[in-house]
C-alpha cells in the first residue's frame, strides 16, 4: 500500500489569477501537523492543571498556524 503526500486544494478564492491554491494550504497542512505533535501533548499535560490554558494551546495548531500559513502563500 503505497502513501502519497497530503495535497489540499482550495478553489474559488480571488487571491490569484487562476482562482485555486494547493501550496498554501498544503504547506499549511503540513505546518499544522508538525506544531500538533508538539502542542497537543503538552496541552493535554496544561489541561490537567489548567483547563482553558491547555485548550488553547491544543487549538493554537488549527486556529493560528495552519490559518496563517495558508493565507501568507497565495498560490
Amino acid at each position: 500500500m503505497a502513501f502519497g503526500k497530503p495535497v489540499c486544494v482550495l478553489c474559488g478564492t480571488r487571491s490569484n489569477p487562476c482562482r485555486c491554491k494547493v501550496v498554501g494550504p498544503t504547506l499549511g497542512f503540513l505546518a499544522f501537523a508538525a506544531a500538533a505533535v508538539v502542542e497537543w501533548p503538552v496541552g493535554a499535560v496544561v489541561y490537567v492543571f489548567k483547563h482553558m490554558k491547555g485548550r488553547k494551546i491544543m487549538a493554537h495548531p488549527a486556529m493560528v498556524v495552519y490559518p496563517s500559513v495558508s493565507r501568507a502563500i497565495p498560490i
